[in-house]
């Protein structure tokens, strides 16, 4: 622990950091330096650091294992969610399962009526759904991100979506499925025949350009995916981050001293609005950014159509 102070930074409290402040002077806390180690490859030693997302990342996972490890041996021994603890995460699993997997990845003909189980849909039905070999991965993908927005709305924490390279790195992981649900199901080659338009002979060097926009646009549609997750988590915990941040500018201030009291007031309000809204954007962003995954996905699977 460090035990000096400086003065706080909005941006420490919202982007990755080796030093884990608490708002020192604000809250008169401590900042925390997190260990870094040297590794040596290739004849060349890289200091690798541990950084305050990377610690938020780990608690997040581990917040999905504790609420779904105990919820999946439930159903999985036939027993119903009692409760509105067990009932709120089993819902949200079964909202992505029925309103994001099966419209984007079932078959277009799959018919209508065949969105839905009837029933909880607790493992005793085995619907012939195309989208339910991928829910388990919609379902890791949500609840991770969605875990990491929320680390966010807890004073001295933060969420680690609010990083480009955590987000960049999300994309990533969407970019392979979206080609690898394709590839599994026609195999390599017809694959990318599929993305390779039929134009005629005479036309072959178009054909080639618009295979290469294709090829790209995969590249363009994951990249969005990372920069719409990060700018909408960055701007909204640095908004509330300085909102927070005028209580120590106003007390701090020659002259000011006398408005503290008001602006302390109008600050904590601020943010407690603000508050309720980002909880919100963390549901939402969670969904969009799965959403799109899926349906990028079904894309590939559905290249006929």
């Amino acid at each position: 622990m460090a035990g000096h102070h400086h003065a706080p930074n909005p941006v420490d409290e919202v982007q990755d950091t080796n030093v884990w402040h608490f708002f020192e002077e604000l809250f008169g806390g401590v900042s925390w330096q997190l260990p870094a180690f040297d590794i040596s490859l290739f004849g060349t030693t890289h200091t690798v650091k541990i950084t305050k997302f990377m610690v938020l990342e780990l608690v997040a996972a581990l917040l999905i294992i504790v609420i779904y490890v105990p919820l999946a041996r439930r159903i999985r021994a036939g027993e119903l969610p009692k409760g509105r603890f067990w009932n709120f995460f089993e819902g949200m699993l079964t909202f992505i399962r029925d309103e994001v997997a099966r419209p984007n990845l079932d078959a277009p003909d799959h018919g209508p009526g065949h969105g839905h189980d009837h029933g909880h849909g607790h493992g005793h039905e085995k619907p012939a759904h195309e989208a339910d070999r991928f829910v388990p991965f919609l379902w890791t993908v949500f609840l991770f991100v969605l875990f990491c927005n929320l680390l966010g709305m807890i004073p001295m924490m933060g969420s680690p979506t609010a990083s480009i390279w955590m987000t960049a790195g999300l994309a990533v992981i969407s970019f392979v499925m979206l080609h690898a649900v394709g590839m599994f199901k026609y195999g390599f080659f017809r694959y990318f025949a599929n993305l390779w338009p039929r134009l005629g002979p005479a036309l072959i060097p178009v054909s080639f350009m618009i295979f290469v926009i294709e090829l790209f646009g995969t590249v363009i549609k994951s990249g969005v995916l990372a920069v719409r997750l990060f700018a909408n988590m960055f701007a909204g915990h640095m908004v509330l981050a300085n909102i927070l941040f005028f209580i120590y500018v106003v007390g701090n201030a020659v002259g000011l001293s006398l408005l503290w009291g008001g602006v302390t007031v109008a600050s904590v309000l601020g943010v407690v609005a603000l508050s309720l809204l980002e909880l919100f954007v963390a549901f939402l962003q969670a969904y969009i950014f799965t959403f799109l995954t899926a349906l990028f996905m079904g894309m590939s699977l559905h290249a006929e159509h």
